[in-house]
């Protein structure tokens, strides 16, 4: 538990420095055909995060709780794949406003990692599926 909520602090952080440094005259700028700017790819991030789903449905594992974590990492983290946004996290055509979507990405974080400390992590979320993947454990 505690090397996830140094993970999510972490990443808040890195994010949070990473979108920060990016110029504002860029920040809604196509860095190449068929790209997003760095204001959607931040706005389908915090969508992404979906932390109300965290409080739905769920159920006891069947398995260890963090048997698909390895995996799932492995196929988000994997750049070679182009995979097609979900409709619901897909981002707005914009112009985004870095400091609005900056302050709605740390809420959005803020709120995850308040579900990680709070939250029962062993048990199945029943309320959403990444297709392709098994249920996501809280884990």
């Amino acid at each position: 538990m505690k090397d996830l909520l140094t993970e999510l602090e972490n990443a808040r952080t890195n994010l949070a420095q990473a979108i920060s440094s990016i110029p504002d005259d860029q920040f809604n700028t196509v860095p190449f055909k068929d790209s997003w700017t760095a204001g959607q790819v931040t706005e389908h991030i915090f969508k992404a995060l979906g932390v109300n789903v965290l409080y739905g449905k769920n159920q006891p594992t069947e398995r260890a709780p963090d048997e698909n974590v390895e995996e799932t990492g492995k196929l988000f983290l994997n750049m070679d794949i182009k995979m097609k946004s979900p409709d619901f996290i897909y981002p707005s055509d914009g112009p985004h406003d870095k400091k609005e979507m900056l302050a709605k990405l740390e809420d959005s974080l803020d709120k995850l990692i308040t579900a990680a400390k709070t939250l029962d992590l062993t048990l199945t979320c029943l309320d959403f599926e990444i297709p392709g993947a098994p249920p996501l454990d809280q884990a």
